[in-house]
């Protein structure tokens, strides 16, 4: 063996002797992984996510996928002519806007995911928050108690809809949810990740996003606060605005409801979901008690 191929051979044994203490931690658990951003758009990127969470399976790990899919229901809302309005980032939603956004995330981005999960070796299963009234709803107002429409407020997860899909497949849920009266609603798909970790007591739950995690200078790509307690958090999150306010939101709702950390990623780095699990470095920001 030349001198090359014995080092990449070293290389590659070294990496799996480190995933391997994670990997005995993390058997049987589950993580709640909430997909979206550029992993969900660039190509490569969704091929390698879908790899990425099949490993998980394959590895004795309890995979449950939630997405959002914001940037194609405006696609397609543009397309059909429809006014496109937003209040604080939450989506204004007609009956109408409520039915395109569940053709697109239903009909269209959820049978992606599903598809390609299982071309790469692990049979998923697609679902939305009205199959088995998985995320009940209650109609939210904005933050000023304007009326936004049909934008829901998750008040429970049925789990055992959940755990029974996860006992062989690896369920892939839309958000979208559904009230006692059956209308259905739009709702946020960070908050519905923060909602199905809590009721599951998820071990871990983890953002894809397009930043490379919670920055103290919003404008310093460098200033990524690698760990911070849900203390910490919780005493900011009045103080937050954009997109990463609802994820911290998120995770200290999940960490109050007894799942173990949670991490936003940059889910633009190849495998990311990988690095931040199974290696000592990890990226992005970690919440956690204490």
């Amino acid at each position: 063996m030349s001198d090359l191929r014995r080092a990449s051979a070293e290389r590659s044994v070294g990496t799996l002797l480190e995933a391997l203490p994670y990997i005995r931690e993390f058997h049987g658990r589950t993580v709640v992984i909430k997909y979206g951003g550029a992993a969900m758009v660039d190509q490569d990127l969704r091929e390698q996510f879908a790899r990425d969470v099949v490993l998980l399976k394959y590895v004795g790990l309890n995979p449950i996928v939630v997405h959002g899919g914001g940037p194609e229901i405006t696609g397609y809302m543009e397309r059909l002519g429809m006014e496109v309005r937003f209040v604080s980032g939450l989506r204004v939603s007609d009956a109408a806007t409520v039915e395109v956004a569940k053709m697109v995330l239903v009909g269209k981005v959820n049978k992606e995911i599903v598809t390609r999960l299982s071309r790469h070796g692990q049979p998923a299963v697609g679902l939305a928050g009205d199959d088995g009234m998985l995320f009940r709803c209650v109609r939210r107002a904005g933050p000023g108690g304007e009326d936004i429409g049909f934008v829901g407020e998750i008040e429970r997860v049925n789990v055992d809809v959940i755990e029974h899909v996860a006992s062989d497949y690896i369920p892939v849920i839309a958000s979208v949810g559904i009230d006692r009266d059956g209308n259905s609603y739009n709702v946020n798909a960070d908050e519905a990740a923060g909602a199905v970790a809590r009721a599951l007591r998820a071990y871990k739950l983890i953002f894809l996003t397009d930043v490379p995690g919670w920055l103290a200078d919003p404008d310093d790509a460098e200033s990524v606060i690698a760990q911070a307690s849900v203390e910490e958090v919780r005493a900011v999150l009045g103080e937050l605005a954009g997109g990463m306010a609802p994820k911290l939101a998120a995770c200290v709702a999940a960490i109050d409801g007894g799942v173990t950390s949670a991490h936003i990623i940059d889910g633009r780095l190849p495998h990311s979901l990988l690095v931040e699990l199974f290696t000592d470095a990890g990226i992005g920001t970690k919440v956690a008690v204490g």
